[in-house]
This record gives C-alpha cells, sequence and structure tokens, in this order.
C-alpha cells in the first residue's frame, strides 16, 4: 500500500501525521493508517485529544487521482471519514500546509482546523472534471455560505490562510500549527465533552432556502467560466441539496450520486488524461535526469512590444531580475509603461498590493545597449519574425551576452537551426515560443534545435516550470507543433467559406464543438494583412484558402486593428459584428475559382477543420516532431482554446476510435479531392494494429522529416 500514517504520543494527546510523501495524496496506506490511528487512540483512555497534520509541505494534498476508476484496497474513503467526523476524542487539523481536495475534506471532517500562516486550501475537482465527492459540497457551504463555496469549487481556486480564516473555513492561524493545535486541543478537552461537527451547522443553509440568487450566479459563473463542462452543473446541484435537504445524510447521498456520472463522465477522463499529459510533458525521453541545470538569476530581452514585455513579466512574476534592450527609445519608454500599466490594473483588481507591485516591477531594467545583456544567464529575442533580423541580433548577443549564458528566439515557426549557426554556441540556442499574451496564455513550445544540448534544453524547461507555464518541446520543424497544425485547420476554415459557408456559421459551429474562439475571429484580432503583405513582399501569388483573406486586405479591411474584416467592430470592442458587405466578395472569389456555393452543415465544419488539426498532429508524432500525443494535446489545450474537457485533439481521436477517424478522413477526401485529409500513415498502422495515438516512435523507425526550406508551412512564417 502507498504512504502511511504516523502515530506518536505528546502528553495526553495523539500526534497522527500523513506521510506519503512527496505531497500526502489520501493513497490507500494512508486511508487505512488513518483510520486504524483514529482506533488506536479511541482505544487508549489516556488519550485526551487527537492532532492531524502532515509531513513535509503538504497537510493531504488530496486524493490519489491514480486509483481513480480502480478497486479500492481496504478502507475506502468515507469509511475513514465516517471514523474522522465521529471520532469518540476531538481531533483538530493541523494545517501545515497544501490542503486541497481531499485534503479539505478531511479537515473539514475534523472538529477544529487550525493553519499554518503559509498554507493554502481549496477543492480543484472540477479541474478534473470531477465534483469534491468526500463531503465537500456538503460541509463547505456550511461554514462559508452556499455562494463562497460555489465560488471556490466551480473556479477550483486555492484559497490562502488568511482568507481561509476570515471565510470561517478554519478556525485560528498560527506560525507553529502542530505545537499550538496540541495545546488547544487539550484545552478543549479538558473543558468540554461536546465538540462542533461541521454536519450539524445549518444556519447558513436555512438561511438560502428560498432565494434562487444563489443558485443563478453560481450557474452564469459556470456558463461563462467553465463552457461546455459537466461538473459545474453537478456541483450546483449538490449545494442546491445542501440548502434544501435536512438530513445531512441526505446531501452525502446526493453527493454521492453526482459524483459518480462525474466519475463516469467521458469529460473526466479527458481532464485528467490533461493533467497527467502536462506533468509528462516535462520529461524528456532522451535527457538523463542528472543533467546538469543551470542556475538563472538573471535575464534578458530583446525587444519592449506585446511579446517581450509579455516574456518580461513573466520573469519579474517569479522572481528573475530581467532587463530589456531595444533599439528605439520610444518603442522602449511605451513598452515599459505597458508593463507598469498592466501591474497597476492588478493592484486595482486586489491581485497585488501596492508594495508587491512596487517589489515585482522593481525587477524590470531596461536600456539601449547589447552590453548591458552581458550579466544575463538567459537572453530571449522577442522581435517580429525576419530571419536575417534574427541573425543580425544574435550575432550581437553572441558577442556581448557571457560564454555559457542560454541564448532564446521567441521565433513562432522559423528555423532555430539557421538562427544557432550564426553564432559561436550553438549548443547553447533554443526555441521558446511564448504565446500572447505572454503574461497570461500558460503555453511554452521549447524548440530543440539539432545542437540543443541535454543541459540547455534541461535547463529551459526548468525554468518554464519557475514561469508557472506548460512547457512542451517540439523538434526543429517548420510550424513547430501548434502553429504546423493551426496552419491545416485555418485552411480548412478558408476553404469551407469559399465552399459556401459564412464566417459566423463556421465560428459558432467550433465554438458550439468548445473552441474559445472561432477560427475567422481569431483572424481578426491576429491580423488579415500579416500573411497578405509578405505574400506581396515575396511577390508570390495568393494560394487558394488565402484568396478571400487577401482580397478583403485589398478593400483595406485587415481586422480587428482597423475596425473591418471578415466582421465589423465597433469603436473600442472586439465584439465582432455582422459584415452583410463582404458576401459579395465571397460569391465572386468563390466563382472566379470554379466553386458553387452550396449550404454546409455544422457536423461538417467541425469534422473538416478538426480532422484536420488530427491528422497533421499524427504526422508530427511520426516524425517526433513531439515526444507523445499527449504533448500535442497539451500545445492546444494551453496555446490555441480547444476544449480542455475533450482532451485536445489527439485524445478526442483515440475517443472516436481511430477506424472511425479514418472513415471520416477518406469520406472528406473524396468530397474535396484535398490531400489534407489522406490518412496518415500512423492512423493507419495503430487503427489496423487497434492500438491508441501515444508516444511518438523510436528514431529509426520515424517518418522522414519534412525539409524546413521546403515546406509550405515554413512560407507562412
Amino acid at each position: 500500500m502507498k504512504g502511511t500514517v504516523l502515530y506518536e504520543v505528546q502528553g495526553d494527546v495523539a500526534v497522527l501525521t500523513v506521510d506519503n510523501p512527496p505531497v500526502n495524496p489520501l493513497s490507500d496506506g494512508v486511508r487505512n493508517g488513518l483510520y486504524e490511528s483514529l482506533q488506536k487512540a479511541e482505544d487508549d483512555e489516556t488519550i485526551k485529544g487527537v492532532v492531524l497534520t502532515g509531513n513535509g509541505r503538504a497537510f493531504i494534498a488530496g486524493a490519489d487521482i491514480s486509483e481513480f476508476g480502480g478497486n479500492v484496497e481496504g478502507k475506502s474513503l468515507n469509511e475513514v471519514f465516517q471514523k474522522l467526523e465521529f471520532c469518540k476524542k476531538p481531533v483538530v487539523a493541523a494545517i501545515n500546509g497544501i490542503a486541497l481536495g481531499g485534503g479539505l475534506e478531511t479537515a473539514l471532517c475534523c472538529n477544529y482546523r487550525i493553519i499554518d500562516k503559509n498554507a493554502i486550501v481549496g477543492l480543484p475537482e472540477v479541474n478534473l472534471g470531477l465534483l469534491p465527492g468526500g463531503g465537500g459540497t456538503q460541509r463547505l457551504p456550511r461554514l462559508t455560505g452556499p455562494s463562497e463555496a460555489l465560488k471556490m469549487m466551480l473556479t477550483g481556486s486555492h484559497v490562502p490562510a488568511s482568507k481561509a480564516l476570515n471565510m470561517g473555513i478554519v478556525d485560528s492561524m498560527s506560525d507553529n500549527v502542530v505545537a499550538d493545535s496540541i495545546e488547544f486541543i487539550k484545552n478543549v478537552a479538558e473543558k468540554s465533552d461536546s465538540h462542533p461537527k461541521v454536519r450539524d451547522i445549518n444556519e447558513k443553509m436555512i438561511e438560502a432556502r428560498g432565494d434562487d440568487k444563489v443558485l443563478l450566479e453560481a450557474q452564469a459563473m459556470a456558463a461563462k467560466g467553465r463552457k461546455g463542462q459537466f461538473a459545474p452543473g453537478q456541483i450546483i446541484k449538490c449545494v442546491e441539496s445542501a440548502i434544501n435537504l435536512d438530513d445531512f445524510d441526505e446531501g452525502l447521498k446526493k453527493e454521492g450520486e453526482y459524483f459518480l456520472e462525474c466519475l463516469m463522465h467521458p469529460q473526466r477522463e479527458a481532464m485528467i488524461h490533461i493533467f497527467f499529459g502536462e506533468r509528462a510533458a516535462s520529461k524528456i525521453a532522451d535527457v538523463p535526469k542528472e543533467t546538469k541545470i543551470m542556475d538563472i538569476k538573471k535575464a534578458g530581452i530583446v525587444g519592449s512590444g506585446t511579446m517581450g514585455g509579455g516574456i518580461a513579466m513573466c520573469f519579474a512574476n517569479a522572481g528573475i531580475p530581467v532587463h530589456i534592450i531595444d533599439q528605439d527609445e520610444e518603442n522602449l519608454k511605451r513598452g515599459i509603461s505597458v508593463i507598469e500599466k498592466n501591474y497597476d490594473f492588478m493592484v486595482g483588481r486586489g491581485r497585488l498590493s501596492a508594495e508587491q507591485k512596487d517589489a515585482v516591477f522593481g525587477l524590470v531594467s531596461s536600456s539601449l545597449k547589447y552590453e548591458d545583456l552581458s550579466d544575463c544567464d538567459i537572453v530571449i529575442e522577442a522581435v517580429y519574425e525576419n530571419l536575417e533580423l534574427k541573425h543580425e541580433i544574435f550575432k550581437s548577443l553572441d558577442e556581448h551576452v557571457k560564454d555559457g549564458a542560454i541564448l532564446a528566439s521567441n521565433t513562432s515557426g522559423l528555423n532555430i537551426d539557421s538562427i544557432a549557426s550564426v553564432t559561436n554556441r550553438p549548443e547553447k540556442v533554443v526555441g521558446t515560443h511564448f504565446f500572447s499574451p505572454a503574461n497570461i496564455m500558460r503555453l511554452l513550445e521549447v524548440v530543440r534545435g539539432e545542437e540543443t544540448s541535454d543541459e540547455t534544453l534541461a535547463t529551459v524547461m526548468s525554468v518554464g516550470k519557475r514561469l508557472k507555464k506548460a512547457a512542451v518541446v517540439s523538434l526543429n520543424a517548420p510550424g513547430f507543433i501548434g502553429n504546423r497544425m493551426l496552419f491545416g485547420y485555418t485552411a480548412q476554415a478558408n476553404m469551407l467559406l469559399l465552399e459556401g459557408a459564412l464566417p459566423h456559421q463556421i465560428d459558432q459551429a467550433l465554438e458550439s464543438f468548445g473552441l474559445n474562439m472561432g477560427p475567422f475571429r481569431m483572424m481578426d484580432l491576429v491580423g488579415l494583412d500579416l500573411g497578405w503583405r509578405a505574400r506581396k513582399l515575396s511577390g508570390k501569388e495568393s494560394p487558394l484558402h488565402a484568396k478571400i483573406g487577401d482580397e478583403l486586405c485589398e478593400q483595406n479591411r485587415y481586422g480587428q486593428k482597423n475596425g473591418a474584416g471578415y466582421y465589423n467592430y465597433s469603436e473600442g470592442s472586439r465584439a465582432p459584428n455582422p459584415a452583410p458587405e463582404n458576401e459579395s466578395t465571397y460569391e465572386k472569389i468563390s466563382s472566379d475559382n470554379g466553386f458553387t456555393r452550396r449550404e454546409i452543415s455544422d457536423e461538417e465544419i467541425v469534422d473538416r477543420c478538426v480532422l484536420a488539426l488530427i491528422n497533421e498532429g499524427a504526422d508530427i508524432l511520426s516524425e517526433g516532431v513531439a515526444q507523445r500525443a499527449a504533448d500535442i494535446d497539451v500545445v492546444y489545450i494551453n496555446g490555441y482554446g480547444f476544449p480542455i474537457w475533450r482532451g485536445g485533439p489527439m485524445h478526442h481521436a483515440n475517443a472516436m476510435g481511430l477506424d472511425k477517424v479514418i472513415e471520416k478522413l477518406e469520406k472528406y477526401r473524396e468530397l474535396t479531392g484535398n490531400d489534407v485529409y489522406k490518412p496518415s500513415e500512423m492512423l493507419i498502422t495503430l487503427a489496423k494494429n487497434g492500438e491508441r495515438l501515444g508516444e511518438a516512435p523510436k528514431k529509426e523507425d520515424r517518418k522522414q522529416k519534412l525539409d524546413f526550406e521546403m515546406s509550405s508551412v515554413a512560407n507562412n512564417f
């Protein structure tokens, strides 16, 4: 069994310490150990009270996710909680550190709760497609009131100790939580034989009865922040039961029924897939665990625009001093001003205190000279996508930045090997593709060049963790992982427009599928003119899929930046409005290129766009550009707004069944004649063998990679 509970007697108090490193989840050994230790304390007449705490930095970090859906060994969580709640001796939870999910639910079964001032609590099960199934939906609202409890459970947010005290979740806060808990439980045991149980606190439940406002507000919150997700509705039903049922145990029974529905729902599997996928992404198959990681004490940024400023904030937020340079003094002043305004906004929203803002913003410095980056341990170039410009910058960085420092490019698709070739330290060159806005978006594509060293790669992945990013390794290939897949997706959206669908229909279909933003809203946001200007400069003819967008640019419709693209925009608003004046353009371009416009179903729209992602993703995997299918899913969830509850495009393909995926690909290849739907060899092989998309093939078995310069994707960056 995994984990145990240490039993120690201090005077007449039994101290139970959960010991299941590193974060003390409620594994089978912990559950059984806790049950047996409580029984031992009950049987010992000299014991007056019990203190429950955790070893290390955690109280109890939650349930053991690896056990979900499997056979439970020994005591179930509900049996342990019942033993704890009805213990014959008073119990105080000495919350020494992290108390999340089942950890907080354990504390809520105790008579009292004392928290270390640096500890956090929360019920984040919603992030895994679940609800708090150990009584959390019934006990927490009794302490905080249903409105606050619902906010905690629907957001899955962590609550710091001071706020937990103010909300009534804990009874007191301490600097020496175990010692103070021992003294506390001695005193209360001497003074009274009666000790409070959270289950018996009903005042806030009775007060909320007949008031629909609380539940309606929760439903609105879930609809906005958890669109398409199943678990939030179940959480709201649980709290509704807590409010309206007189019998606490009936509420627990309802919670159990709703939890089981979540457990059996496909969204739970998809969201847990991403949970484990993000952790697996940090493991690089051919980089030894013992690889040395450089100490990154200071970072540098070249470029003070939107990306450069956002990346600088990432480092400052992590407590790492960062120096920004720019060739233009006005640009630099503007960029630093934007960073300060962002921090001021956070202060205004209560996310930072004025003192914290001063401390974090104080880590950001700036100048106009490369020489001022000489003492940086890592420097990230964040200028616009021009290979010649990046070559010049990296030559200068190589000359001025100390030997051994890492030089990184924030390119979204240019050749990292080409950039590395102009330096005398190609082993220290790597791609760090942040996503905009960099200080908010979690995804970081770490691009491994041909000569990037293990130490460089391991260090950058470690930095990604410090910056709280979901970091995924990509080999150096056109468009890397995300943008290479995006190319086929947006191309098919544009082909659907040529064939007869309208932008709002395509966007609505894909947003109903669960994407945060449809492709035409996204293209308007990014700017239609970027690709159009690049094609004009190069003298290239517009490819078929870009003809409508390029024609809109000829009409000065560039997207949100000038208020008109596929949609119209009111001044100061990002909300898309219909643009019926574009329809004659769509009809003309379609006709000129031999298309007879037709009715297209939402099903075809979703199928064609998502299948383009899946098929390209399979090729990326077969080439070893991504290490594993889950890495691709992590990229699309965190960087491109794919719905987490579908688990990413590759998990979605596995859930559909690869034979079904191939059947649909062949159907649309026949319909459109487009080779984007020619099934990937990897899909065909896996389907034939009854296997799923998983790890990349071994090096010798990989599909030959596309030449970087010859790729049609590369030409779009």
